[in-house]
C-alpha cells in the first residue's frame, strides 16, 4: 500500500502544516496552468486546517472548490458540508475562490447527482488537490460500508461522477465523487486526528476487505501515493 504517515504533535500543528501543503501545491498549479482544483471534506476535524487554509496567499480567483461528499440537504441545513466549508474556508483570502456545490435543489437525488456530475466536470481531471477524512467505520468520502452503490462507486473503471449513496451509517442519503474522481490527483490526503482514527487506520491497513472498510480501496489502489496527516 502506497501511503506516508506525517504524525504531528497536536491538532494545530497539523492544521498549520497540511495547509502550507496544499496552498503551495494550489499555488503550483496556479502558476503552472493557470487554475487550480481542491475537493474537501466534511466533518468537525478540518476546521482548524480550513481557518488555516483560508489565510494563505495564493490567487485564490483561479482556484475551483468543491466537495468530496454531500448529504442531500440544503446548503442553510447545519447538517450540511456546503455550510461548514463557506463558514470555515471560503473567507479571508479564500473568498475570492469559486465554490462548486455537490447538493443542487432537484426533484430527487439522482437528478441532483446529474446537475453535480456536470458542474464537476467542468473542473477538470485529475484534482490537482484532494482532503478525505475517514470515519470510525473505515467510511471515506461517502463510501459506506453496506452502501447501496459501494461496489460502483469504488470501481475505477467507471468514469469520473457523483454518485448516490445510501447506507445504514450515513444518515441522510448523500452524494459522493466516485473513486475514479480522486484516485489520481495530484495530492491525495486522509487527514485524520485522535488515538481511536489511528487504531482504525493500523486495521484498515492489516486486511484488504473493501467492503468491510472503503478506506482500503484508497489505501490500496489509488492511482496517487496517499499522504496521511495525524495528530493525536
Amino acid at each position: 500500500m502506497a501511503h506516508t504517515l506525517h504524525s504531528f504533535d497536536n491538532g494545530p500543528a497539523l492544521a498549520e502544516a497540511l495547509a502550507d501543503k496544499v496552498a503551495a501545491t494550489l499555488s503550483e498549479s496556479v502558476t503552472n496552468r493557470g487554475s487550480a482544483t481542491l475537493a474537501v471534506s466534511g466533518g468537525s476535524t478540518p476546521k482548524a486546517f480550513f481557518e488555516a487554509l483560508s489565510k494563505k496567499p495564493l490567487d485564490w480567483s483561479k482556484v475551483s472548490v468543491t466537495l468530496v461528499d454531500e448529504r442531500f440537504v440544503p446548503a442553510d441545513n447545519p447538517r450540511s458540508n456546503h455550510l461548514l466549508v463557506a463558514t470555515h474556508l471560503l473567507k479571508n483570502a479564500a473568498s475570492e475562490a469559486e465554490f462548486i456545490p455537490l447538493y443542487q435543489p432537484e426533484a430527487d437525488i439522482e437528478a441532483a447527482a446529474t446537475v453535480a456530475t456536470d458542474a464537476v466536470s467542468e473542473m477538470g481531471t485529475p484534482l490537482d488537490v484532494v482532503i478525505l477524512g475517514m470515519g470510525a467505520d473505515g467510511h471515506t468520502a461517502s463510501f459506506f460500508p453496506g452502501g447501496d452503490n459501494l461496489e460502483d462507486a469504488l470501481d475505477l473503471e467507471l468514469p469520473p461522477r457523483v454518485m448516490t449513496m445510501e447506507a445504514a451509517g450515513a444518515g441522510e442519503p448523500r452524494l459522493t465523487l466516485s473513486f475514479s474522481s480522486i484516485a489520481d490527483a495530484g495530492l491525495l490526503v486522509v487527514h485524520i486526528e485522535g488515538p481511536e482514527k489511528k487504531s482504525v487506520l493500523e486495521k484498515a491497513l492489516s486486511g484488504d476487505d473493501e467492503a468491510e472498510m472503503p478506506i482500503r480501496a484508497v489505501l490500496g489502489r489509488a492511482e496517487t501515493p496517499v499522504e496521511i496527516y495525524w495528530a493525536p
